[in-house]
């Protein structure tokens, strides 16, 4: 049995009585870019937390080539809806702290160098010295996906991370994220998990997209975007095979959607007020 990349075997997880994630089997090859698309609610979180090491399941297994995830760890990068840049530090500063924290033995001009090499890679080249507070989301963003990648984890998780921007600057943002993704030379991408609830955005992005149902959280589908890179946006609006993958995907979410309207919990008994 090949055990490389990452396995959800038999995955449940539970907070107190509430049962959160139920069954998950799941495998991502090394070097895909996978998007968990789904509901809020179906618990595309939990599982990324899971995979992160932040949490640990109830019942079976999340493994990386083999090794039991018991924790969080250097080979994987995180870049959450929210930033995460230490306020008190500029965009190059955060960036030099987690590269001191991954490369140790490596002198400060040399994490400079890294920290400014990447910092222009996203089109933040006079920004070394910003504060967050000081930069737009957009910015902050881009400063969190370069601390990502400069610290050069085989694994990238991203939870929502395009979420608190704008349109335009989304699909700068997913530009950006690709272009970095296919940037390894004749190296095999990183593996990017990847959440979202936006059908559209993980068809732009992924190479394999494993859709989550709800109540409780499970695996309803993986599907394989074949679609060729690169995936220029307004030729994929066009490509028929596009908009049959998106429109099955887009039925597959409404599935429980419309079971969550229909229910009574979603409905208030005679009396109520709202």
């Amino acid at each position: 049995m090949d055990t490389r990349g990452i396995i959800f075997d038999r995955v449940s997880l539970s907070y107190g009585r509430q049962l959160i994630l139920e069954n998950i089997v799941l495998s991502i090859d090394e070097g895909e870019f996978v998007c968990l698309l789904g509901p809020s609610g179906a618990g595309k979180s939990s599982l990324m937390r899971l995979l992160a090491g932040l949490a640990a399941p109830s019942s079976g297994e999340v493994s990386i080539n083999g090794e039991r995830v018991a924790g969080p760890g250097l080979d994987r990068g995180i870049v959450f809806q929210d930033y995460t840049l230490f306020p008190w530090m500029s965009a190059g500063e955060n960036i030099v702290l987690a590269l001191r924290q991954a490369f140790p033995h490596q002198l400060g001009w040399q994490l400079r160098e890294v920290a400014e090499e990447f910092l222009d890679l996203v089109g933040l080249d006079q920004a070394f010295h910003k504060l967050p507070s000081h930069m737009s989301g957009g910015m902050r963003q881009r400063a969190a996906i370069a601390r990502a990648f400069a610290v050069n984890p085989p694994i990238l998780l991203m939870d929502e991370p395009f979420g608190a921007v704008d349109a335009v600057t989304r699909a700068k943002l997913q530009d950006l994220l690709l272009q970095l993704w296919q940037r390894e030379g004749s190296e095999r991408p990183k593996t990017v998990v990847f959440v979202t609830h936006d059908v559209d955005e993980a068809m732009i992005l992924a190479s394999k997209v494993v859709v989550i149902g709800m109540n409780p959280g499970r695996v309803k589908e993986v599907r394989t975007i074949d679609i060729p890179r690169p995936r220029v946006r307004r030729e994929l609006y066009r490509n028929d095979r596009f908009q049959l993958l998106r429109n099955h995907l887009i039925e597959l979410l409404q599935e429980d959607v419309m079971s969550e309207l229909s229910s009574d919990r979603t409905v208030c008994p005679p009396g109520d007020g709202i």
